[in-house]
């Protein structure tokens, strides 16, 4: 057994001259919940379609679970769960039917996880599907592949467009569900706040490449926010390391930066600033600062 529950080599995938995913190398570890974040395009839905093998990539490799996704068969499929933002379920059913006709699919359905699960969003199963709100149908969709009992679970956008009340059930229905089995949950979303609550790892694409991976923590402690006072005007930011972004707000000069200590307020006080002040930065903040690095503006706060 491979100790990764994902492995892509130099993976590269283009539709005609744009290019999805461009040598991308990604190892992700066995176990535990990894959120996987980017900017609109920077390759997260490609590679969970070529991870599936619904999609061949240009070059490379790609691994799941130990299988070339260009080869997985019914039974490999079986040991790979996917929830994505459509919820897409056939309307014409009952959601008892459903989930009679998945049942019959998988060896190692397990029947207490489906019916906790659907419990938290209020679904009967004699509703047909048609009946069902956006966020009832994620959480039959939810509930189905949890208790398909996967070893690998990816789960694209799946809160995407959900009221509340409902994204609220769906995170509470993840995060309480037990993996004893050493499942491994893949996890896209824009929303920090989900990847703060539940990852434990954190991985930054950009433009179809890797750009970070570690802990939301470790992450979190590697960025911090300089508010500095300049009497007269801004020395030249490009000359300071690590600045992600930089604006100025009613007088000050807001920095963002990365892998800095204490030894960056020196060298702003050396540049002229009258006082140089660091604060922590939040996981959200510190993941758009990271991928809008570089940008220098004068924007001042409404």
């Amino acid at each position: 057994m491979t100790d990764h529950a994902i492995d892509t080599d130099d993976l590269s995938l283009h539709y005609g001259r744009k290019s999805a995913l461009n040598h991308l190398t990604l190892r992700l570890a066995r176990g535990g919940i990894h959120a996987v974040v980017g900017a609109n395009g920077a390759g997260k839905s490609s590679l969970f379609r070529v991870l599936l093998g619904f999609e061949t990539q240009s070059a490379g490799t790609a691994r799941v679970l130990g299988c070339d996704s260009r080869a997985l068969t019914p039974a490999m499929r079986a040991r790979i769960g996917f929830v994505n933002e459509e919820h897409t379920l056939p309307v014409w059913l009952r959601v008892d039917e459903v989930a009679a006709m998945q049942r019959r699919q998988y060896e190692r359905w397990n029947e207490d996880r489906y019916v906790s699960v659907v419990q938290n969003f209020n679904v009967l199963p004699d509703q047909k599907i048609a009946e069902l709100s956006r966020g009832e149908r994620a959480g039959v969709n939810l509930a189905m592949a949890l208790a398909q009992s996967p070893e690998l679970l990816i789960l694209d956008e799946p809160t995407l467009g959900l009221d509340v009340v409902a994204k609220r059930a769906f995170l509470e229905a993840l995060s309480q569900t037990s993996f004893d089995d050493g499942s491994t949950v893949v996890y896209c979303s824009h929303h920090m706040e989900e990847v703060e609550r539940l990852a434990d790892n954190l991985v930054i694409l950009e433009r179809g490449t890797l750009r970070h991976m570690s802990s939301p923590f470790e992450f979190c402690e590697r960025v911090t926010m300089w508010v500095a006072e300049f009497p007269f005007r801004d020395p030249d930011l490009k000359q300071l390391p690590g600045v992600l972004e930089s604006r100025r707000i009613e007088g000050l000069t807001h920095l963002m930066v990365f892998d800095q200590d204490a030894s960056f307020g020196e060298r702003l006080k050396q540049l002229g600033a009258r006082s140089a002040q660091s604060m922590p930065v939040g996981l959200d903040r510190a993941v758009n600062g990271f991928l809008a690095r570089g940008h220098i503006s004068t924007a001042r706060a409404a």
